[in-house]
């Protein structure tokens, strides 16, 4: 087997040193003890008390994670029963209708929406304006890790299941769900840390009076980068990583991009 050329592995750490060095410092000087993060004067975990009472930030990370939790829910069970049709009914055109807020960009997305509440539906932006942008956005990531999960089973599986005398109903109950479990979990997981980190859609539907976690975070910072703001970043980075993980256990082959 050929050695890798050091070009090749110098490479490789400046890129990872140039995606995580960033996130390291935010790490660290979240537990700076002093109001500015200009140099490091010594090690205090008071940064992380202070957002215990921290009403704003509070109410914003409790505002974030029921719409989290909603939107996950609802585009899960969408996500699935379009991932379910997409392999079943190889239809050209579902795909491209449900995997196209997958691919868009995220401006072009916020201002799409925004555009539709206000000039179409006459809706006032706030709490359900972002509760469905989040599940626009999110039913495509479900519907692909349902469909990567469906494309590695035996086929052989459900019709065994109708010859035996089974009804689509039952089928999917007692042969399709169980199998597709972990891809559901991997989709909620997935779609719940898309939604609470999101900031770009956000800020385009969220209107006056409803302020998410990444919509508080920006206005504190806009004033000054404290080592609260790092605090609540670093926490919310951890909660990101650890769903990920748990994602990615779930279903392997999504990381492996399978579809």
């Amino acid at each position: 087997m050929k050695p890798q050329s050091p070009w090749l592995w110098a490479a490789a750490l400046g890129t990872y040193a140039f995606l995580y060095l960033p996130l390291a410092v935010v790490v660290i000087f979240s537990f700076n003890d002093s109001a500015l993060n200009a140099q490091w004067v010594g090690f205090t975990t008071s940064w992380y008390a202070k957002l215990l009472h921290d009403e704003e930030m509070l109410g914003a990370a409790a505002t974030s994670l029921l719409i989290a939790l909603l939107s996950a829910t609802v585009a899960t069970i969408l996500g699935a029963m379009a991932g379910l049709a997409m392999h079943r009914y190889r239809l050209r055109w579902l795909p491209f209708l449900v995997l196209t807020p997958v691919a868009m960009p995220e401006i072009l997305l916020g201002v799409s929406l925004l555009l539709f509440f206000r000039q179409v539906l006459d809706l006032t932006l706030g709490f359900a304006s972002i509760l469905v942008a989040h599940i626009t956005f999110s039913i495509g990531f479900v519907a692909v890790i349902v469909r990567a999960r469906l494309a590695g089973m035996d086929e052989s599986i459900f019709e065994a299941a109708r010859d035996l005398g089974a009804t689509p109903w039952a089928t999917f109950r007692r042969v399709t769900l169980p199998l597709i479990l972990p891809a559901l979990v991997a989709g909620f997981l997935m779609s719940f840390t898309l939604s609470i980190d999101d900031f770009v859609i956000t800020f385009f539907v969220a209107g006056v009076g409803v302020t998410t976690l990444p919509l508080q975070i920006y206005s504190m910072i806009k004033v000054a980068v404290t080592p609260e703001v790092n605090a609540v970043s670093t926490l919310l980075m951890a909660l990101t990583l650890t769903l990920i993980f748990v994602a990615s256990r779930f279903a392997p082959d999504v990381l492996k991009s399978r579809s």
